[in-house]
């Protein structure tokens, strides 16, 4: 078995892994923190602390990680820009458990609150720890989202503290793929380029519209619009477009790798507009930019879905994705 799959039984639950041998741990780092002191976070007056990391403890929170690579993938995606050009180019801080000696846990607090725990024997300490660290700093993240027990229990701590959740969905199939897809790829996806933006975006607020409930443009701010810049320059955003030769093209079919490690890329975002629908196309689709993404990026290409996307899920299934784990989200 490769060793970023987790075995998944057929209900969709993993296996504990409490008993397996640590692998890859990198030596502590000094908790002398960048900037601000660390701030230590004790649960409910008991147990043991997480303290948010320095740039020092990068490497090990990274080993954390590489511990359970597809399931980490969205925190280790900012650790890794944190590595390279500090946290303030990460968007966030990350905290570690325990608050002294080797690190069994890491969150990411940032845009969204990301635990990883890969040992669920330490998952009821660790998770209550970074809540406790998430109570002294208020909620700044607009969701909370990772693997599902660890989520879903971080949520648990955190629901009488924070603003009640404007969705919460509990079951998410995380889905990944290393080989060549069973589907044949569809040859006129490819990269999108910046002189394109006036088609990609509108595709992509559609996309966003239809999944989450709000356009992210609504209030006229750049954001959204900026990150969906950054990935097209980067080459991360893929398009099937249609229209007549010589006039203006529309996007039928987009998906982007919205995280990614030296050794994941997790794929978001993937959209068909609703005219293309029923076609084929999101298999079709989907199997090229499992081809790309493995030529240009990463050896591994992960997802995750809501449960109850049945046809989504089928889909993936067809284009040979196959059940890792799970995730969940809390969306403010």
């Amino acid at each position: 078995m490769a060793p970023w799959r987790t075995p998944v039984h057929r209900d969709g639950a993993r296996p504990d892994r409490g008993n397996e041998t640590d692998q890859g741990h990198a030596s502590p780092g000094t908790a002398t923190a960048v900037g601000d002191a660390p701030r230590p976070g004790r649960a409910d007056g008991a147990g043991q602390e997480a303290r948010a990391l320095s740039q020092q403890d990068l490497p090990e929170a990274l080993a954390v990680c590489g511990q359970d690579p597809v399931t980490s993938v969205l925190a280790a995606t900012r650790l890794e820009i944190a590595a390279r050009a500090g946290f303030s180019a990460a968007g966030g801080q990350a905290w570690g458990f325990p608050a002294s000696g080797r690190l069994e846990a890491v969150c990411w607090a940032g845009a969204n609150l990301v635990p990883v725990v890969p040992d669920p024997a330490v998952r009821p300490e660790a998770v209550a720890a970074f809540a406790a660290l998430a109570r002294v700093h208020g909620r700044r993240s607009s969701s909370v989202v990772g693997e599902q027990a660890a989520a879903l229990g971080l949520w648990d701590h955190l629901s009488a503290y924070w603003p009640s959740a404007r969705e919460i969905r509990a079951d998410q199939p995380s889905l990944a793929i290393d080989r060549d897809p069973d589907v044949a790829p569809e040859p006129s996806v490819r990269p999108s380029r910046l002189d394109e933006l006036e088609i990609v975006l509108p595709a992509c607020v559609r996309m966003f519209t239809e999944e989450v409930g709000y356009s992210p443009v609504a209030t006229g701010g750049s954001a959204y619009a900026e990150r969906v810049r950054s990935l097209v320059a980067e080459g991360r955003s893929y398009i099937r477009t249609v229209g007549a030769p010589g006039r203006r093209q529309a996007v039928a079919f987009k998906a982007e790798i919205g995280a990614l490690t030296a050794g994941v890329a997790q794929v978001q975002g993937v959209w068909v507009d609703p005219a293309y629908r029923g076609r084929g196309w999101s298999e079709s689709g989907m199997a090229s930019v499992v081809v790309q993404a493995r030529r240009a990026f990463a050896p591994v290409v992960s997802l995750y879905v809501n449960a109850y996307n049945d046809r989504a899920i089928a889909a993936y299934r067809r284009v040979g994705f196959e059940q890792v784990g799970t995730f969940a989200t809390i969306l403010f």
